[in-house]
């Protein structure tokens, strides 16, 4: 009788390998859309946890592992490559997003090394193969083997010499992003680590009362909120899904930070020169939240709202129902409207530096020559709102970054190409202090608790 041996069957199949949970398989596939596809974190990561059913405790750790890896993209490449020995770009791109999902367990959870390490190997033996799965495996054991502050001591640039990208790395932003921040801040360029820290919090969720219906005290109570610290609409939810709140449903609140519910009231305060026809105008309207505002402010007048993408202004239809607003599908530059409006918004598109805490992956997405080709836009919608306002109407010019070459590069040019002086902005945001030398308006998420908006105010004529 022949004996038995241990060989294994040359057909036998290797052990099958062990998918993903729900919560990390959300993480990771959010992560492949926002490689892939350029996808929006905070759009995607939603729209998987309603379609595979994933709620509570799970929800809430997809939530953590998918927006914190996407902050802190750029030291977790760092760390990586480095346990590596290679490049991030000489890494497959799938199992990079597995490095950085596995790295983020590992430095910024309480997950368990092993948890951490074998769900991350298996899936990439899912993925891949063997041989790829042992890769995986040394680089997540060499990054276990020490915190994180280690990795930072060897990996960060010195403080002492370059102060800027020294903080910029500890804190997972592009260095060109802290130096815009610095260079924003001034003389309190000492903020810079409670501002970058800022874009690492997870901000909570502003409402606005809609004007002439709800109160900010009567939305609170019914949505279970607080009453904001700034604006008179505003109303802070700690959490949950405003979307399902009958507010929002019904038209009578929305959702909106409360630093645009201030540019849009600025707005509506500023003093003309003679009398308010009601003719206002919000150059770069999608998708409409301050249109709103301005529509329920406006009173016997009308709003006209220039959007050119079709969804966007899709958006301000719908956010400004039952409001005086017209849309026009136009581009701002050139909209072919009448002049003589008393009152034009120019929230111009820009880099966003100001919302990268709503923005998980943005600061990783933008680089430095966007700020050229917006700013140019920029200049140009400025230029077209000014010759649409009638003299003593007003401008405010609003951006969600505080880039200089966005905020008071843009105006200085206008103070010099255009008949329009600089009005003292910081007087329409009362009561809010710790705005900056002016005349103009710069409100900070490490200040102010809400997106780092910029505002001025210009009279024309």
């Amino acid at each position: 009788m022949t004996p038995k041996t241990n060989k294994p069957h040359k057909n036998r199949r290797p052990p099958r390998r062990k998918q993903l949970d729900p919560a990390r398989r959300a993480a990771f596939d959010v992560l492949r859309a926002v490689s892939e596809k350029d996808a929006y974190a905070n759009l995607a990561l939603p729209a998987i946890l309603r379609d595979r059913g994933i709620t509570g405790r799970d929800a809430a750790f997809a939530t953590e592992l998918t927006y914190g890896t996407c902050r802190t993209r750029g030291l977790l490449d760092a760390i990586i490559g480095a346990a590596a020995g290679r490049s991030t770009d000489k890494i497959d791109p799938v199992l990079l997003d597995l490095l950085r999902l596995g790295t983020y367990q590992l430095l910024r959870t309480r997950v368990e090394q092993h948890a951490a390490v074998s769900t991350t190997v298996e899936q990439a033996g899912v993925e891949f193969d063997s041989a790829r799965a042992g890769f995986v495996n040394g680089v997540l054991r060499t990054i276990a083997g020490r915190d994180e502050q280690s990795w930072v001591d060897e990996l960060a640039p010195d403080a002492q010499t370059d102060p800027i990208g020294h903080a910029a790395f500890v804190h997972a932003h592009p260095r060109w992003i802290a130096q815009a921040f610095a260079d924003a801040l001034g003389a309190d360029a000492g903020q810079l680590d409670a501002l970058l820290a800022s874009d690492d919090e997870r901000p909570s969720v502003h409402l606005a009362a809609r004007p002439g219906g709800l109160t900010a005290e009567q939305l609170a109570e019914q949505v279970g909120g607080t009453v904001g610290r700034y604006s008179p609409y505003a109303v802070y939810l700690s959490g949950g899904d405003p979307g399902q709140l009958a507010p929002i449903r019904d038209g009578a609140a929305l959702v909106q930070d409360e630093g645009s519910q201030l540019v849009a009231r600025a707005l509506a305060l500023a003093e003309l020169d003679g009398p308010d026809t009601g003719r206002w105008l919000d150059l770069c309207a999608g998708p409409g939240g301050k249109t709103a505002l301005l529509g329920a402010l406006v009173g016997d007048g009308r709003v006209t709202a220039v959007e050119p993408a079709p969804r966007r202004a899709d958006y301000v239809e719908q956010n400004t129902a039952g409001l005086p607003v017209d849309v026009r599908r136009v581009d701002g530059r050139d909209p072919g409207l009448d002049p003589g409006f008393d009152r034009v918004l120019v929230d111009a598109p820009c880099t966003g530096l100001g919302a990268l805490r709503r923005r998980p992956e943005a600061r990783w997405r933008r680089v430095p020559a966007d700020v050229p080709q917006l700013a140019k836009l920029q200049r140009e919608l400025l230029a077209s709102a000014i010759r649409l306002t009638r003299p003593g109407g007003v401008v405010l010019y609003a951006t969600c970054s505080p880039h200089l070459a966005e905020t008071v590069g843009i105006v200085a040019d206008a103070l010099r190409r255009h008949p329009v002086s600089a009005m003292d902005t910081r007087e329409l945001f009362a009561p809010v202090a710790g705005l900056g030398d002016g005349p103009y308006v710069q409100l900070w998420p490490h200040r102010h608790g809400t997106d780092a908006m910029f505002a001025a105010a210009l009279k024309v004529g």
